[in-house]
């Protein structure tokens, strides 16, 4: 039960918005799913039956499917483009000889751990972030949140914001760059991910997507499933032990591993993901810097949040702001009601700029 209350509140999304939908496609979406792949494997692995291997021997069963479980299988390079039922039974399955090269698979034993590790790899950036943002956000919205409010109330919580933004303005610099430092992490953490299971799988990973579009190009006469090469579901084993002579003698079998069904899947499938979550977090990183050199680009996306913002006021506040201050104000957009926002923005431009009046009766308004 503490498991799922665990999985429970990993899921709950908080009712206070701190980061953008970038963070949300990290921290939720692919931890959420690559635990999910975890828990998934982990059942085919160690309470369904992983790998079968056939012998003709009297080696008993489950012995041998132990023995090459623990031990890893083996294919055969030369064989994986022979042709499948006159050549070998099986792409890469094939009579050894000594010298011959072999290409061991033990990644599957390791594959629900591997997945479990990317999953709290894709949180630390979340995680980071709360940890430095503390709570702020939170804090400051004082129930402004709600559009039903009484006004002493509204009135009252409304000033405490304007005069923490006054008290505090270029003051939160610092805010913002453990803001970017995190977006950064995410970019770093999906980029690295990639090469990290190329790692894992032998240095087939960072193509495989592309030689699987290219398989269904192939014509059927020529096709072999580029896949088998990392996720082969028919490998051999071999297997030594004492003969009735003292003698040593070697045993091959051939071993179905159904589990590399669901791994290839998977696999597949976070590849494309991962691709597309790298150009993602890129794009992100790249409207980063466009609001760190721009205060148009600032403006336009507060102004977003909000319908019923007055362009003019939060223009002068947008101005007067830093970029720490601003992404106070631009987070408190997401989470204070429509209303109480513009209010606050109104406020804010009339302490900053006294003359704000004096230019929307005549004057024309500051420009970027």
């Amino acid at each position: 039960m503490d498991l799922f209350s665990s999985l429970k509140s990993f899921f709950r999304s908080s009712s206070t918005l701190v980061d953008n939908w970038a963070f949300t496609l990290h921290c939720k979406v692919t931890a959420g799913m690559l635990i999910a792949f975890s828990i998934l494997v982990t059942g085919k692995q160690y309470f369904g039956d992983p790998i079968d291997c056939i012998s003709r021997d009297d080696i008993p069963t489950k012995l041998l499917n132990t023995f090459c479980w623990i031990h890893t299988t083996f294919s055969l390079p030369d064989a994986w483009e022979k042709k499948v039922g006159d050549e070998v039974p099986y792409p890469g399955v094939d009579k050894y000889t000594p010298g011959e090269k072999r290409v061991y698979h033990a990644y599957y034993q390791w594959v629900c751990f591997f997945l479990f590790l990317q999953g709290i790899m894709f949180y630390i950036p979340k995680y980071f972030w709360k940890a430095m943002e503390g709570g702020r956000i939170k804090n400051l919205i004082l129930g402004l949140d709600s559009p039903i409010v009484s006004e002493e109330a509204k009135v009252k919580n409304r000033m405490l914001i304007v005069q923490y933004f006054l008290s505090t303005i270029r003051q939160n610099g610092m805010y913002f760059y453990c803001f970017v430092a995190a977006e950064i992490m995410n970019f770093v953490n999906v980029v690295g991910q990639i090469f990290l299971v190329d790692i894992f799988l032998g240095g087939e990973f960072s193509t495989y997507g592309i030689n699987v579009i290219g398989f269904s190009e192939w014509e059927p006469e020529v096709r072999y499933d580029p896949m088998i090469k990392v996720f082969p579901r028919i490998t051999k084993c071999t297997f030594h032990r004492y003969g009735s002579s003292g003698d040593v003698q070697r045993h091959d079998s051939m071993c179905l591993l159904p589990i590399n069904n669901v791994n290839e899947k998977i696999f597949i499938f976070l590849w494309f993901w991962f691709v597309i979550l790298a150009i993602i977090s890129g794009l992100a990183l790249i409207y980063r810097f466009a609001t760190i050199k721009c205060k148009t680009v600032r403006f336009f996306s507060t102004k977003s949040r909000t319908s019923l913002c007055d362009p003019d006021n939060l223009e002068i506040v947008v101005k007067k702001f830093a970029l720490g201050d601003w992404l106070l104000l631009d987070l408190l957009a997401k989470n204070v009601d429509s209303q109480n926002f513009r209010d606050i923005v109104n406020d804010l431009a009339k302490e900053l700029d006294e003359s704000m009046f004096e230019r929307k009766n005549g004057f024309p308004t500051t420009t970027f």
